[in-house]
């Protein structure tokens, strides 16, 4: 009881921390990356704590990240949408991704228990927030078409969905070695069964795939530069990485693919996506500016 009013009185204070900073909009960036990011890592050792324990309160352990994911809202809104098109750079991009990611582990954690992604995933999203703010990688993309704005988000939550993917893969590998090895005690005792881990990571990859072909066609209708210099990798690898991750799909529909094997081609899929994303901004943003 002790610990819930703490964690309660936490968030109000977190909340209320935040009123006061949003009248002074210049400040506002910078209290709401940094209490969204105590919320995380609040709720990431929370989640942690609860491991194992036979009466376990899910909901007061996720809480706080509920909370920040509110305050990452109206952080992203103000860092990404601009008057002249939108911020895409490599970390508010990468905040944006990991908020995605960060919903997506919340609403999944509603029918099964996977909140134990969030003891990851919710620091690395909250870190994310504050070196946005920092604004080291800022790239404005003057867009005034809404299809193609369309086709900006739903690149964004295909690469979220994958990214989760990845995440479940590797605590799936992980449980699948310990099985395997005889080692059944430890971590995995907290995980789902193996069956239920596999079923959630392929529901992550086939609405990624499905969010992926949608932007991959979108790309094509209605962006001229397609293959131009300067996109022409990012096109190529998203079309390898949209190949590996439909073969994996369809081995598992086809041949019932599993295990390790399904590890294998997510994390693939994974390199190619990421390259084609983050790594142009990568090189771009940092490397050739310095």
């Amino acid at each position: 009881m002790n610990t819930d009013l703490r964690v309660v009185r936490m968030t109000v204070f977190s909340v209320k921390l935040l009123r006061e900073g949003h009248q002074q909009e210049t400040m506002f960036p910078t209290i709401a990356s940094a209490l969204a990011a105590f919320l995380y890592c609040l709720s990431a050792f929370l989640i942690y704590k609860q491991l194992g324990l036979a009466q376990n309160k899910r909901w007061v352990a996720l809480a706080p990240a509920l909370v920040a994911m509110l305050l990452q809202a109206l952080l992203l809104n103000q860092l990404i949408i601009q008057p002249d098109g939108l911020n895409l750079g490599f970390f508010p991009a990468l905040t944006l991704i990991g908020w995605l990611i960060s919903i997506q582990i919340l609403l999944s954690s509603i029918y099964r228990r996977i909140e134990s992604l969030g003891i990851i995933v919710f620091p690395l999203s909250g870190l994310a927030g504050i070196a946005a703010t920092l604004h080291l990688s800022d790239h404005l993309i003057s867009v005034s078409d809404n299809a193609i704005q369309g086709h900006i988000m739903i690149s964004v939550i295909a690469y979220s969905l994958i990214t989760l993917g990845v995440f479940q893969a590797g605590l799936l590998a992980y449980q699948d070695r310990s099985i395997r090895q005889h080692h059944p005690g430890g971590f995995i005792r907290f995980l789902p069964p193996l069956h239920d881990m596999e079923t959630l990571l392929f529901q992550f990859l086939g609405f990624g795939f499905v969010c992926l072909s949608a932007s991959l066609l979108s790309g094509f209708l209605y962006l001229e530069d397609l293959f131009e210099q300067q996109q022409a990798h990012k096109a190529v690898l998203s079309i390898i990485a949209w190949f590996i991750l439909g073969t994996l799909l369809f081995g598992r529909l086809r041949f019932g693919w599993r295990g390790r094997t399904a590890v294998r081609w997510t994390l693939l899929s994974f390199v190619f996506l990421m390259l084609a994303f983050f790594g142009s901004k990568l090189v771009y943003e940092f490397i050739l500016v310095s």
